[in-house]
């Protein structure tokens, strides 16, 4: 699913560039999708112009675009009539950055996703000398991250997971499987490097986490010792106690190592009892019932499974970094984003406390145009926006009409009725032939389907009667015949495809 890029692609010519926040798959996945269209330079730290450049690499367009390195604090890049820099915030991957763009009118500081991490892993902390002068020099309006503007307090250090797995490694006898987001580069280094300190060799499953790894290795963001990685295939060679799997599917993708594994479908990995399986991540709301399913599928393989926040930590800010957001930047009119709308709301709540008029909190629809002109804020207008789709090679061709049509293709199956019609006089020759898939158990049903050709027939002979010779006609007759037979029978209502053969 990448955004609906219309207007965009209306107005190509004014596209100045691309300016990247950070290297997580929802803020630089549809980049591949967009750049064929939508031809603009783009900017970004080095490790998220590295994960970016092995997504290009797999479309075969790095050598048509262009990718710049910016280093956060220390540079600013014109485009037009705007100035762009870059500042450093902590997240859950490196080189994370909230965006300070000059305009004519006054600064806009977009903030990424953050956090304020007082101990970060590479000890990089967030620019929060720099987010104070932007709040001295006068920021008009602030893009701030609300995914947590629920939760009280402060968001953990990313340490703290780092300490919780030290316990685990050093209480564990057997096999260690980790899973995680392949993109959490600190919380794979705080693994590689427990795995080192209790004298464990490191394999790893799942291709995102595969590239990942090479990509913030061959940058510098991962230090990992000369002997710790092994090739999966010799995970079977080594002692169980000196063995730790990482993998993908901490969020219970269909296809990811994890849920293969909790499946009993991995081609290499199988849980045996004694086996530890970490998942060093929460559910995304909406993916906590495939969570526990593989959960409790590895329960049942005899693994003892740990998850929950004991072994993760939140990228994103809680409610006292928000404050001190707000208070630091000082905007006139702040936008929160990344978050559904009770997010959004404590937000608003949140900006109140801290002074903040309620009226300054903005949420624009989606596609809402907001414009800022010297007398302040002003909304309407709306442009082209929404989801649009890629299933394999096609972008955007599959709509409603089409999923509808899978989604009853999944749940009430589908039935081709065959009928052969003599060109010349256009009667009937034989048929209905009824095939049925996901419908019905033919042998079962026998009954059902064959009460079903009879009302066809019967129907054909009355298209006869009438002279109708018109296939979308004859069509119509018969789909609906049948699948009002089919839904008084059993209640369901299968995709029905009339097929006529004219000879």
């Amino acid at each position: 699913m990448i955004p609906d890029i219309s207007y965009l692609e209306e107005n190509a010519r004014r596209v100045r560039a691309f300016i990247l926040t950070h290297g997580h798959e929802d803020h630089i996945g549809a980049l591949p999708y967009v750049l064929p269209r939508v031809k603009a330079p783009i900017y970004g730290t080095k490790l998220t112009i590295g994960l970016l450049e092995r997504k290009l690499e797999e479309h075969r367009l790095l050598n048509k675009v262009s990718l710049n390195v910016v280093e956060p604090g220390q540079q600013r890049v014109k485009l037009g009539p705007f100035q762009v820099e870059w500042v450093r915030v902590n997240h859950s991957i490196p080189d994370g950055c909230g965006i300070a763009v000059h305009t004519p009118r006054g600064i806009i500081y977009h903030s990424g996703d953050f956090k304020i991490d007082p101990n970060p892993i590479d000890g990089r902390l967030t620019d929060l000398g720099r987010l104070g002068q932007l709040g001295k020099e006068g920021v008009l309006a602030m893009f701030c991250d609300a995914t947590n503007a629920e939760r009280s307090g402060y968001t953990p250090s990313e340490r703290v997971v780092g300490e919780a797995l030290g316990k685990v490694f050093a209480e564990s006898r057997g096999r260690l499987l980790i899973a995680t987001f392949a993109s959490n580069i600190h919380r794979l280094q705080q693994i590689i490097t427990a795995a080192e300190q209790h004298g464990r060799r490191v394999a790893v499953a799942g291709r995102s986490m595969c590239n990942n790894i090479v990509v913030a290795e061959e940058l510098g963001y991962l230090n990992i010792g000369k002997d710790t990685l092994v090739e999966l295939a010799e995970v079977h060679s080594l002692p169980d106690e000196k063995i730790v799997l990482i993998t993908t599917g901490s969020q219970g993708e269909p296809m990811a190592a994890l849920t293969l594994i909790a499946n009993g479908d991995h081609r290499q990995i199988r849980i045996k009892p004694g086996d530890t399986v970490v998942i060093s991540a929460t559910p995304i709301p909406g993916n906590e019932k495939v969570v526990g399913r593989n959960i409790d599928n590895l329960f049942r393989l005899g693994a003892n499974v740990i998850y929950g926040s004991q072994v993760h930590v939140s990228g994103h800010a809680s409610q006292e970094e928000l404050k001190l957001m707000l208070n630091l930047v000082q905007p006139q009119y702040a936008i929160p984003f990344h978050g559904e709308y009770r997010h959004l709301t404590a937000f608003r709540e949140l900006a109140a406390e801290v002074g903040m008029a309620k009226d300054r909190v903005v949420f624009p629809g989606l596609g809402e145009r907001i414009q800022f002109t010297n007398k302040g804020i002003s909304r309407g207008g709306k442009v082209p926006a929404g989801p649009v789709l890629i299933d394999g090679l096609g972008i955007g061709d599959v709509g409603n009409i089409v999923l509808r049509d899978r989604q009853n293709l999944a749940e009430n199956g589908f039935l081709v009725a065959v009928v052969v019609m003599e060109k010349q006089s256009g009667s009937f020759i034989s048929g209905p032939d009824i095939v049925t898939r996901g419908f019905v158990y033919v042998r079962e049903s026998e009954d059902i389907l064959e009460e079903a050709r009879k009302r066809a027939a019967a129907e054909m002979e009355v298209i006869e009667r009438r002279e109708i010779t018109e296939w979308s006609l004859i069509k119509t007759h018969l789909k609906n015949v049948l699948g009002d037979y089919f839904y008084q029978e059993t209640g369901r209502r299968p995709i029905i495809l009339p097929i006529i053969i004219e000879v």
